[in-house]
């Protein structure tokens, strides 16, 4: 049985044409992943089925009385209200149920009506068959699982960064236990363990879900089927990920097959129609041309050049070029014991731990765009760092990626912008669009457009494959690699990095401020 049908769905953005004439549907049991390169149209498929976008065609029909949860919907977080406060709303009804029955209990006490008694008993009953008195473990064993204990359940939400608050809103929707999920990149602030403590959550619910991510590792461990988007067309396959893979490769190839032969027969028929349509075989060259206009026309197969990164290295004579010394960081509060390493001129440092521990508040630290709480940092001569920020933060969003480019480098002119655009696997189309109507991967993609624009000693990457496909991943891995400077990165993705191209491993979750 369907929850969700999608009919005849069409929507083009600006000079893209997403998704054309596209139909699936979605059954109750239904794990399902959702593929495609940076910009194809997985977000936006996400803002259409829930109704936050209208498409140019198609029609959206969910079951009745399907409850639909949205990892984006519930990010209303007051301020002044605890983390606790905030998940407790995920059971805002059962709350409502009990404050009616401790007043009912109130009333009786002063009328003794044993009508309020039995309407009491009635709430009490509902209250225990929904295991309300057991709610606090519940929200603690789910807390626990995303690493919110670590924050402190009694932390107010408005001092929480943006990872944290993705975190919260994520366990509030993983409470409510809706019919359908739909998630977009949920694990993109989660740590190795709560990423795995997520997977077995997903795995063992009894809903159907729609899931966008970009960590396949994750997607074979909880799907089973596939939407993949791709030449304008929504591909469902049942199975798991690499199933879908392979199944997706046969269809390639026989679509482009079908694409070529369309093209070639295309391309005779519009010879014949020059040829003689101010001829003696005019009237034969007319009713081709008729029957020219009316053939349903296969999308062009998709032409998305491959990234091919590479950072620019400035030499560096010292070979210590950072030393942190006692260092402490945090805000109001210290969020580690105090920590020591160096780095040194060619080496390739992971940092390790939970996320909302303190690893980008440690970076920023280093970089000097935090205050250290105690210790200090010694920067050797003549280091210039590379800084990749993991939030994707625009002070002009309206700008398009080469109009900030320019902005940047005012001394370089639209040509070589372009080039380097170019070489992250940006199309000139996407150059020239407003950063804000970018795809998550796309933003980031101009991110490292700009880090290719900067020499640099240490490249410092915070979680740098948020949001990138699986080839620009690929071409990122390939880059840092051949670096020949100092790298210091932060990835919550364990197939990104190991020990072949990492020097050292430091796991701050083990310097925990107690």
């Amino acid at each position: 049985m369907s929850v969700l049908t999608v009919t005849h769905l069409s929507q083009r953005f600006i000079d893209k044409q997403l998704y054309q004439d596209a139909s699936f549907q979605v059954n109750k049991e239904d794990h399902l992943g959702i593929i495609g390169q940076n910009g194809v149209g997985k977000s936006t498929l996400i803002k259409i089925l829930t109704g936050a976008q209208e498409p140019d065609e198609g029609t959206i029909i969910w079951q009745k009385h399907v409850r639909v949860g949205y990892l984006d919907q519930y990010a209303n977080l007051l301020p002044g209200q605890t983390i606790l406060d905030f998940l407790k709303t995920a059971f805002a009804p059962l709350y409502a149920k009990e404050a009616k029955m401790n007043q009912i209990y109130a009333d009786y006490a002063t009328t003794l009506d044993d009508e309020l008694l039995a309407k009491a008993g009635e709430l009490q009953e509902a209250l225990e068959a929904a295991d309300f008195y057991d709610l606090e473990t519940t929200i603690e064993t789910v807390a626990t699982g995303l690493g919110l204990d670590a924050i402190g359940l009694d932390h107010p939400v408005d001092a929480l960064s943006g990872g944290q608050r993705s975190k919260i809103i994520l366990a509030k929707l993983l409470l409510e236990k809706p019919d359908m999920l739909l998630l977009d990149e949920p694990t993109n602030y989660l740590d190795v363990g709560h990423i795995q403590w997520l997977t077995e959550w997903l795995k063992d619910f009894d809903g159907a879900f729609i899931v966008i991510s970009h960590d396949f590792d994750f997607l074979q461990d909880v799907t089973n089927a596939v939407l993949d988007i791709e030449f304008a067309q929504i591909t469902k396959y049942t199975g798991s990920l690499k199933q879908a893979l392979r199944q997706k490769e046969k269809d390639h190839e026989t679509y482009l097959k079908a694409y070529h032969k369309q093209q070639a027969q295309i391309q005779k028929t519009e010879a014949f129609i020059r040829k003689f349509k101010a001829g003696s075989r005019s009237t034969a060259a007319r009713s081709r041309e008729k029957q020219l206009a009316h053939v349903e026309r296969l999308t062009p197969p998709g032409t998305r050049a491959k990234a091919h990164l590479e950072f620019p290295y400035q030499p560096v004579q010292r070979q210590i070029l950072v030393s942190v010394n006692d260092l402490v960081v945090g805000y109001e509060q210290p969020l580690l014991a105090p920590i020591n390493f160096s780095v040194a001129q060619d080496e390739v440092i992971a940092l390790e731990g939970f996320n909302g521990i303190g690893k980008s508040t440690l970076l920023k630290t280093i970089l000097g765009r935090l205050p250290a709480i105690s210790g200090g940092v010694q920067v050797a001569e003549n280091v210039v760092f590379g800084y990749f920020e993991q939030e994707l933060r625009w002070q002009t969003p309206k700008q398009s990626p080469l109009q900030f480019l320019l902005g940047e480098y005012p001394a370089l002119s639209q040509r070589p912008l372009r080039q380097v655009l170019a070489r992250t696997g940006l199309t000139r189309e996407e150059a020239d669009k407003p950063l804000q109507l970018l795809s998550g991967g796309e933003q980031s993609k101009v991110k490292l457009a700009d880090l290719m624009l900067q020499p640099a000693n240490i490249l410092v990457m915070d979680e740098p494959t948020n949001h990138l496909d699986d080839d620009t991943k690929n071409a990122l891995r390939a880059a840092l690699i051949a670096y020949p400077g100092a790298v210091l990165l932060v990835s919550h993705e364990t197939g990104f990095y190991d020990d072949s191209w990492v020097d050292t491993r430091i796991n701050i979750e083990n310097l925990r401020q107690a």
